[in-house]
């Protein structure tokens, strides 16, 4: 087992990507620590763990550095430290925003480009982004990234060990116009995990992101079947990815089969982008 004896904490586990991640985790032999903004959720990935050493399901808004601090406090009094963090929390829209304009102009675009007329309809959503949507999703992604980190450092320092796995994207590398305050936030994350490696790496401490593609998981399931086929057909393996497959490079990244790897990026994206 590759995490056998190890804590780790994997934030916006109830589903997708954090659900598969903490359930891989734990068969690995790692006391999983599943955090959610909605308890039910975090207590379901728990109770479907198959693992040794069991799990914790802890709610909290990982945007709201007293609950992530209030977290940290309770896994240091039961659990005693953290030797593995894993920042997957995050949202694909914000509030208010229109999915259903978007994915409409977006259909529009494709049907255009297929006819040969090219583009004429524009997305737009830049312009019409709000305030509200904006700072949520930064205060999740940045903001929940950085105050999970802080907190789960102080811990990890005391024994001068430790990973850390943070969620990007590949929108971080591409750049998606449909979402870009997604891709700001996803691309802020991997220069945030490039800073943190250099900083803590003489502890002994490892930071390193991921950048998946289109993945099938509840944040995806409402993409269009004409957008996703789009997609896929811009995907050289012609497929979306699985939880499975992000979930494995987590366990790479967080097992000391990476022990020379910091302040890197891996992107299991079947082809999507390729640098």
């Amino acid at each position: 087992m590759k995490l056998k004896d190890k804590v780790a904490l994997v934030t916006g586990g109830g589903s997708g990507l954090g659900r598969a991640i903490a359930l891989l985790f734990a068969e690995e032999g790692a006391h999983v620590v599943v955090n959610e903004v909605r308890l039910d959720a975090a207590e379901q990935t728990v109770s479907s763990m198959k693992g040794p050493a069991g799990g914790r399901a802890i709610q909290a808004d990982v945007a709201d550095s007293a609950q992530v601090k209030a977290m940290f406090a309770t896994i240091e009094r039961e659990l005693g430290t953290v030797d593995i963090l894993v920042n997957n929390a995050g949202i694909a829209f914000g509030p208010g925003d229109d999915r259903l304009e978007v994915s409409r102009k977006s259909e529009a675009i494709v049907m255009e480009l297929l006819s040969g007329q090219g583009a004429q309809t524009h997305l737009d959503v830049t312009q019409n982004l709000s305030d509200e949507s904006w700072r949520r999703m930064l205060a999740v992604h940045i903001d929940g990234t950085f105050f999970c980190t802080r907190e789960a450092l102080r811990l990890m320092s005391q024994k001068n060990r430790g990973a850390i796995v943070n969620i990007s994207s590949v929108a971080a590398l591409t750049g998606l116009e449909v979402v870009p305050h997604y891709s700001a936030a996803k691309g802020a994350i991997l220069a945030f995990t490039r800073a943190v490696a250099r900083d803590v790496a003489s502890r002994g401490i490892r930071v390193n992101a991921i950048c998946p593609g289109y993945i099938d998981t509840p944040m995806t399931e409402r993409t269009s079947p004409l957008i996703r086929a789009a997609v896929i057909a811009r995907t050289p393996l012609r497929r979306a990815g699985e939880p499975h497959e992000v979930a494995a490079t987590a366990l790479f990244l967080a097992s000391d089969d990476s022990s020379f790897f910091t302040g890197q990026w891996l992107s299991p994206n079947g082809g999507l982008f390729i640098a």
